[in-house]
């Protein structure tokens, strides 16, 4: 196998996209109940970025609209998380002013 850049970076891709995981299980745990955080959403971001990335340079069709579709989903969550925390802080802030 020859190691050059773009195979070391196709598996640190594999590796943050895999660590999602193992973030969302540990914080299951701690939570006793399923429970995904938004770190999970951050990891499948960076982690699936850097596997089409891979993918384009690969030139492999198949790969890149696999990773690349993961991204619209992944963007659309953490849309959706920061306007419920906004919309939460808006709330807050208009409950301390009555």
């Amino acid at each position: 196998m020859n190691w050059d850049l773009w195979l070391v970076i196709g598996f640190a891709g594999q590796f943050i996209f895999a660590a999602r995981f193992i973030v969302q299980w540990i914080a299951s745990e701690r939570e006793k109940r399923s429970h995904v955080p938004i770190q999970f959403w951050y990891l499948s971001l960076v982690g699936g970025a850097i596997t089409t990335a891979y993918a384009i340079h690969r030139r492999d069709p198949v790969f890149i609209v696999g990773q690349a579709s993961g991204l619209i989903v992944y963007i659309r969550n953490l849309m959706l998380i920061r306007r419920h925390v906004e919309s939460d802080t808006t709330q807050t802030t208009s409950q301390d002013r009555a």
